[in-house]
């Protein structure tokens, strides 16, 4: 590992907006009222990366509050230097496989879900990887409030297609899809929040996919 990722490691350690590991399972059942002090909804965003995402929509919904969720400390170390610089306080980080969510998150706890850009995992040996597989939408469903959205924004047509076909096969309710999300008539200040991996697979001028669902659950 180079010194910038080995600085960078030890300097989120300290980070008071960044759980890591087994310290996220304390808050489980608990991030409103006991990690950001209120009952504000929790919104989280899987494979947050370097956290744009988190931070945008947390400046936009100051009324909610948010957690990035990624494994790599130093892509999480930017996110949440950002947030402590700009005193946005209605964020935070977890560092966690999200293989564990179930760990750190109670049943009926988080209101929205947000997947951007993840590894597509495309090598069929991979697919228990797929953070849209069923394994993994099962957990989401147990930690989703009833009438919880989901949001998937990806580049990769194979993993969006894929994602189509288990959102069918588990006949979830579909709110929105397209294939080319800048070029739709669903793009909106929230779905135009673009990441340091959307902005280069744009200026590949690549098409970006977009789906929201929600599970059918009362």
């Amino acid at each position: 590992m180079g010194k910038d990722k080995l600085r960078k490691f030890a300097e989120v350690a300290t980070f008071k907006n960044v759980v890591q590991l087994d310290a996220g399972k304390e808050y489980k059942g608990r991030w409103a009222s006991t990690f950001f002090g209120n009952n504000k909804p929790l919104v989280l965003e899987l494979a947050c990366g370097k956290g744009e995402y988190t931070i945008n929509l947390a400046k936009m919904f100051p009324e909610k509050n948010f957690i990035g969720i990624d494994f790599k400390g130093n892509r999480i170390w930017r996110g949440a230097k950002t947030a402590l610089e700009e005193g946005i306080d209605n964020v935070g980080f977890l560092r966690i496989q999200i293989e564990t969510i179930l760990e750190h998150f109670a049943e009926n706890e988080v209101s929205e879900i947000w997947i951007t850009f993840p590894d597509p995992q495309p090598q069929d040996s991979r697919e228990k990887k797929r953070l849209t597989n069923p394994s993994f939408l099962a957990k989401y469903n147990r930690i989703l409030q009833g009438g919880g959205i989901m949001h998937l924004k990806t580049d990769n047509d194979g993993f969006y297609a894929y994602t189509l076909e288990q959102i069918a096969l588990q006949e979830l309710p579909k709110l929105k899809e397209t294939t080319d999300l800048y070029q739709s008539d669903l793009v909106n200040d929230v779905l135009a929040i673009k990441t340091y991996y959307e902005r280069k697979y744009l200026a590949e001028d690549k098409n970006i996919n977009y789906v929201q669902w929600k599970f059918d659950k009362l």
